[in-house]
């Protein structure tokens, strides 16, 4: 059985979104295309978005990954400018948003109003209060290889709903079929009926 990986740096992995390097051409497979907020260049913004904007083909699965993160220099007005852009083209173009949040969820939070697409926050790997805050306000968790050894974070899986997850490798060396066997068995079902919900995830986020 074939696993979607949800979000992942590795070219060669074709079921699943690719995450664009900056600067970079579109793959053949499906892909992401943002700009991440450690990788904005305030004096080239406009180029940035050239790029962006010019390398959306029907491939592109998603605007991202994008975000706030308060660990990065970038000052927090401008991180803040460059994401509310970029909801803009998801908006426009109508694809979800890939999600990249550093200690910045509830700011996240208070952008959504803003968005008309689907919002999932990528390598999820925060408390149960987040999560719920987060579900609350309609937002998809993907999950990555933290559940794998996480404790505190399987039971955030096991709360979860189905219908609100998606998995991924992100930059991780592991398989992707790790990953949905574990959370397989910690939400009970077999690895055919997780595989079916994600698969319905996806195809609701892409339908906008």
């Amino acid at each position: 059985m074939d696993f979607f990986d949800f979000h992942h740096h590795t070219k060669n992995i074709l079921y699943g979104i690719y995450n664009m390097d900056p600067g970079t051409v579109p793959p053949e497979s499906p892909y992401s295309i943002g700009i991440h907020p450690k990788d904005i260049l305030v004096e080239s913004l406009e180029e940035q978005f050239s790029w962006l904007t010019s390398n959306i083909s029907e491939n592109c699965l998603a605007i991202g990954e994008c975000g706030l993160d308060s660990m990065i220099s970038i000052p927090q007005k401008i991180q803040e400018e460059v994401f509310l852009r970029q909801i803009h083209i998801s908006n426009e173009i109508r694809k979800p948003m890939i999600i990249h949040c550093v200690r910045k969820f509830y700011e996240v939070i208070s952008f959504k109003k803003k968005a008309e697409q689907a919002l999932i926050i990528h390598g999820f790997n925060k408390k149960q209060r987040i999560a719920d805050d987060l579900l609350g306000n309609n937002f998809y968790l993907s999950f990555g290889k933290a559940v794998l050894y996480h404790l505190s974070l399987q039971d955030v899986v096991r709360n979860t709903p189905l219908d609100r997850i998606f998995l991924e490798t992100d930059n991780e060396s592991f398989t992707i079929g790790e990953l949905y066997l574990k959370v397989s068995e910690l939400k009970g079902i077999s690895l055919e009926k997780l595989n079916e919900h994600i698969l319905e995830n996806l195809d609701t986020i892409k339908n906008g």
